[in-house]
């Protein structure tokens, strides 16, 4: 834990967040066995398929330089990243003295496949944009390097290696010099090539990440540059594409597809600054929110906060789905217009990636801003859209979720585009560092599980926490303050979620109809009842002087909801959803007799308790009073392959 407390972090010395997340461990409970899952089975079946495809093989052959090798797609590179993001985290919680070993042999393969100069990309080392066989593939380059930015994943790639360097650093300290090293050639070279000088590029990555990268990198090295290298990439947005003869053109000469012009498909349309909307392909978009906020905070750019909190408006008001899912569109994989929002398979999108730098960028708003809401969205992202892309055993996956099917659906163990899978892998050992955060002279208790961290408060006072709850099928949760040194004055800031306040979500798009109401909620300090007084911030302030012992107790109603959509929401018409706490439910054809798409459930219908059991592990359900079984959105799709979905009624 003395790491912890370090992670959490003192105000720190240069600008930054005000307030900071907290790495915690999760030891019991809902999300302790999905941490488990992943650490045992995703884990092992990522790295499997990096090695079966030519995923890893495409490093060692360009360390070897065997032109002509190249397997996959350019910008499966990003995968082995991110696989190495995910297994760093793992070994942080859990050290395995074979998988550093893979690991450092796997560093410096990549190290070899590095060019002299810094360029990683092994698709181009490997002479793949010579290959006349290569197909869409080989579109992924132009002729020279940076020279197909619109298409290319060379910024892309790196970026994700550099997410996954700090992570290794962070991990094995000086020993993690080594990707580090590589990181950084990388980066030096990205930023003697790209910026204001006259000699330099002004290219746009076409796939936003390497914005939130380098920032990343930042943070780890102290490098200014690199912070100001992402500043430019984002300023650069919007001000390179032009038409001629009626068709358009990136800023690098190469014809953009009509049916992403003019640049809304990569975020090119306009200049951040200027952008109030979310559009376009919606894993890029959340990358860049998430960039454009991390610039923010550190720079105290305030065009860059005025675009990012509209555009999260535009998002939450009318274009997040009820699982907290985005990108309704398979087109593009894309946003789409306002109230825009499928549900059924072939109709909407809801990309698991999506759903993570979603959940990434709410994390982000909240450190920004210090409210409630934007854990709300977390919150329901987390538990519905996120969680539905992962099966219980961890070895399958959803690329897109839908929320109703007609059959003929399932989870699969792996995709030519693996995005997915390995992006699970590195997000859900992220998961325990939203439970707590701190901010000036307060301790923010945000998501309720099971586990502990350290938080530190002000130069000098480490807190020790710990709760206990078997949320998010009880709404009681427990906090004791275990360790302060010596003891502790601060305010903690219960959140108070908006689900349990008649707020589904901080705007109209969805609404109960029967609203919860905050004084059903019940918050005790040591047995004694303390007054639930939500502020606008979505918080009950608790201030006192706090010391080892004291114990914290929040109870939060669980009632079944129906929720309705807002009325332009055209997919949703008539119809209503069920949600208990912050889960969504669903039913599926398994136990509604193979007729799930259809069903139908009385406005006036009662609910009683009932119970599934998937594996070896039984969920809560919901019986409606004419006979329709409901269960977790989060885990439909375990126990039949291609069964009918609904989720709307």
């Amino acid at each position: 834990f003395a790491g912890l407390a370090l992670a959490c972090g003192a105000s720190a010395a240069r600008p930054d967040y005000a307030i900071r997340s907290c790495d915690g461990v999760v030891d019991a409970g809902f999300w302790f066995d999905r941490l488990e899952t992943n650490r045992t089975a995703t884990l092992a079946s990522n790295w499997a398929k990096c090695f079966e495809t030519p995923r890893i093989a495409n490093f060692t052959n360009a360390a070897a330089r065997a032109a002509g090798t190249f397997g996959g797609i350019p910008f499966d590179d990003s995968d082995v990243f991110k696989v190495m993001e995910g297994t760093a985290y793992v070994l942080a919680a859990h050290p395995d003295a074979e998988v550093e070993r893979r690991m450092t042999w796997l560093i410096g393969e990549i190290a070899k496949a590095q060019e002299p100069d810094g360029y990683l990309y092994t698709a181009r080392t490997l002479g793949h944009h010579l290959d006349a066989k290569a197909g869409w593939a080989r579109n992924m380059m132009g002729p020279v390097r940076w020279s197909h930015l619109e298409h290319s994943h060379e910024l892309y790639n790196v970026g994700h290696m550099y997410e996954a360097a700090v992570a290794w650093g962070a991990v094995m300290g000086s020993r993690g010099r080594d990707f580090l090293d590589v990181a950084v050639r990388s980066a030096d070279l990205v930023d003697r090539t790209f910026g204001p000088g006259p000699t330099q590029l002004k290219g746009v990555p076409g796939h936003e990440e390497i914005e939130l990268a380098l920032v990343r990198l930042y943070r780890a090295t102290g490098e200014r540059r690199y912070l100001d290298l992402a500043r430019f990439f984002l300023d650069r947005r919007g001000h390179g594409v032009r038409t001629r003869d009626g068709k358009v053109f990136a800023q690098d000469g190469s014809l953009v597809d009509a049916d992403k012009a003019p640049g809304h498909y990569a975020q090119n349309h306009m200049p951040v600054r200027e952008q109030r909307e979310a559009v376009g392909h919606a894993v890029r978009a959340n990358y860049l929110y998430c960039g454009m906020a991390d610039v923010a905070a550190l720079t105290g750019d305030d065009g860059l906060l005025a675009a990012v909190d509209a555009i999260w408006v535009d998002v939450v008001s009318h274009k997040l789905h009820i699982n907290g899912g985005c990108g309704a569109r398979p087109k593009g994989e894309a946003y789409g217009a306002a109230y825009e929002l499928p549900n059924d398979h072939g109709e909407t999108y809801l990309e698991t990636c999506a759903a993570i730098a979603n959940a990434l960028w709410n994390d982000r708003m909240f450190r920004l801003h210090g409210e409630a809401k934007y854990v709300d969205v977390l919150e329901r992202t987390l538990y519905n859209g996120f969680l539905s892309g992962i099966s219980l055993t961890g070895d399958e996956y959803f690329y897109p979720n839908p929320l109703a099917s007609k059959g003929g659906y399932g989870r699969s163990k792996w995709f030519n585009c693996s995005c997915c899978p390995v992006n699970d892998l590195r997000f859900v050992p992220q998961i325990p560092k939203f439970m707590f955060a701190s901010g000036e002279d307060a301790v923010y208790w945000n998501l309720f599980m099971s586990g502990e961290a350290w938080v530190a408060l002000g130069e000098s006072t480490a807190v020790r926490l710990a709760q206990r709850t078997d949320y998010p099928w009880s709404g009681k949760a427990e906090l004791e303050v275990l360790a302060p040194v010596p003891r502790a004055s601060f305010t903690l800031k219960v959140r108070v979620p908006g689900w349990a306040r008649g707020r589904p979500v901080p705007s109209d798009l969805y609404e109960q109809t029967a609203p919860s109401s905050a004084s059903r909620v019940s918050l005790a300090v040591n047995g004694r009842a303390v007054e639930v007084k939500v502020g606008a911030d979505g918080y009950v302030d608790v201030r006192r002087d706090w010391k080892a012992g004291d114990r914290v107790a929040l109870e939060l109603p669980m009632d079944v909801k129906r929720v309705k959509a807002h009325d332009k929401v055209e997919a949703d018409r008539g119809r209503l959803a069920v949600e208990r706490g912050p889960v969504v439910y669903c039913a599926e054809g398994i136990d509604n007799g193979g007729r799930a798409y259809a069903a139908r459930i009385p406005a006036d219908a009662t609910f009683e308790d009932a119970a599934v059991t998937i594996g070896d592990k039984t969920f809560p359900a919901l019986k409606a009073s004419n006979g329709v079984v409901l269960v977790p959105y989060c885990v439909w799709g375990n126990r039949e392959k291609g069964g009918e979905l609904q989720t709307w009624f």
